[in-house]
């Protein structure tokens, strides 16, 4: 029995060893062909490279993957850098000097000019080879059919038809044109965080009445607490209170000699590049010179691109900054 039990023994014990002799004497590599490398599905008929895209006039097919795009609003630039893509021509505005939009001209260096939002230049755009062409809702009124015929074209625009809609609307479109939805839905929640902020530190002023004037070659006139997503900035989503004198919807011109009924604590004057003059004019008056507002130094002279500004987030948070610097 005994001699039994070794032989077993003995018999497992060589058993293993001949088992580790194969392990360590034999080929490990397992075959290349049991072991395909991962590859990326492979791009058939079934992928799309169109999109449709639901705009102002209609339904337009547009590449899957936007490569060259004209943008004819400042607002729209301002939506495309925003979420890091950039065009291959936009508008400018002749007004104030036929270029890049100050504040966003750094990000635009490179590309091409192409007229105005009103007047565009269609040979440069052709010349441009646009694979998608983006436009308000006004320039549609004069030359979409235009457009239209050199590349598909996109108009937006609802916040200029309707100033209760969210800003965002319009940026959230072309963010889904790039599949970037994602990326444009970060960029206004940092922003909404930094609005929270200014806003509270309005909320404490004890001197939040604010005139918000534009003073132009003949005239000064006074912004609207409405009509203007600028103007619903400051006094909707911010809490400034609207001063004395501040129309509802529509801007209004201002006499010199109204100017003490504006009874304002705090005064944003945007100078157009031709205000010079007549901002000369005003700072020599004594109807200026006394009220409360400029005595006490809480004059904010801006550029002449507040406007534009407020529709678009990069815009806007310059706008939060320079009224951080104003209230603080």
């Amino acid at each position: 029995m005994k001699d039994s039990k070794t032989k077993k023994a003995g018999w497992i014990l060589l058993s293993v060893l001949i088992l580790m002799l194969a392990a360590c004497g034999g080929n490990n590599a397992v075959p290349e062909s049991a072991n395909p490398p991962a590859s990326e599905p492979a791009r058939g008929a079934d992928t799309p490279t169109t999109r449709s895209i639901a705009h102002l006039q209609g339904t337009s097919e547009i590449p899957a993957k936007i490569e060259r795009i004209v943008v004819l609003s400042a607002a729209y630039i301002d939506h495309l850098l925003a979420i890091g893509e950039k065009p291959v021509g936009v508008n400018v505005e002749t007004r104030y000097g036929g270029d890049y939009l100050p504040y966003l001209a750094d990000q635009l260096e490179g590309v091409a000019l192409v007229g105005s939002a009103d007047s565009p230049n269609l040979e440069a755009i052709v010349a441009l080879e646009p694979d998608v062409i983006l436009i308000e809702s006004r320039t549609a009124e004069t030359t979409y059919e235009e457009l239209n015929k050199i590349a598909p074209t996109i108009v937006l625009g609802s916040e200029w038809l309707d100033y209760e809609k969210d800003w965002t609307n319009d940026l959230m479109t072309i963010a889904g044109m790039y599949d970037k939805t994602d990326v444009a839905e970060r960029v206004v929640s940092e922003l909404q965080s930094k609005v929270a902020e200014v806003k509270a530190k309005v909320d404490g002023l004890a001197d939040k009445r604010l005139a918000y004037l534009r003073v132009r070659k003949d005239t000064v006139q006074i912004y609207a607490q409405e009509g203007h997503p600028t103007n619903v900035f400051l006094y909707r989503e911010l809490g400034f209170e609207p001063a004395g004198l501040t129309p509802k919807e529509q801007r209004v011109d201002l006499s010199l000699e109204s100017l003490p009924e504006l009874n304002a604590d705090r005064l944003v004057l945007e100078v157009d590049p031709n205000g010079g003059d007549y901002l000369k004019r005003m700072n020599d008056t004594s109807l200026w010179s006394n009220l409360p507002a400029v005595q006490d130094g809480n004059v904010y002279e801006t550029d002449s691109f507040w406007l534009f500004k407020g529709w678009g987030v990069i815009g806007r948070g310059e706008l939060l900054d320079e009224l951080l610097r104003m209230i603080e």
